[in-house]
């Protein structure tokens, strides 16, 4: 079975932002096409809103522009939702990090973070 992935909105923004990891995060990100790479919405609000709010509304436009051409973008729905309510309970995630934290469970994809409360949770790899 084909493992997808789901890059989390701290890579994108990193990326985005040309931050000190940019270089490290350019080789998952270059990989990136609609059929194995997998972006929760809720990415889609977080990367706006942080990239807007650092650098301005047209690179924020340009970001979301580019991971909408290279993923599949995946709403949140009922599956999703209660996935990710029995995940928040079960390992004290927030509501987003849950979400995204189920969404790449139910597309079978590992997800790529640079966030360390993901740390030791299956299926995730933390970057560095």
């Amino acid at each position: 079975m084909k493992v997808n992935v789901l890059v989390d909105s701290s890579l994108w923004i990193e990326y985005f932002s040309n931050g000190p990891k940019t270089n490290k995060i350019a080789k998952i990100i270059q990989n990136a096409n609609k059929d194995a790479y997998k972006t929760p919405s809720i990415i889609l609000f977080e990367v706006y809103k942080k990239i807007k709010k650092d650098l301005n509304e047209q690179a924020a436009n340009e970001a979301i522009a580019q991971i909408v051409d290279l993923t599949e973008v995946i709403g949140l729905n009922e599956r999703i939702a209660v996935h990710a309510a029995e995940i928040s309970i079960e390992t004290g995630l927030a509501m987003a990090d849950a979400i995204i934290l189920a969404t790449a469970e139910l597309a079978n994809a590992e997800l790529k973070t640079m966030d360390k409360h993901f740390k030791g949770l299956k299926g995730v790899e933390v970057i560095q």
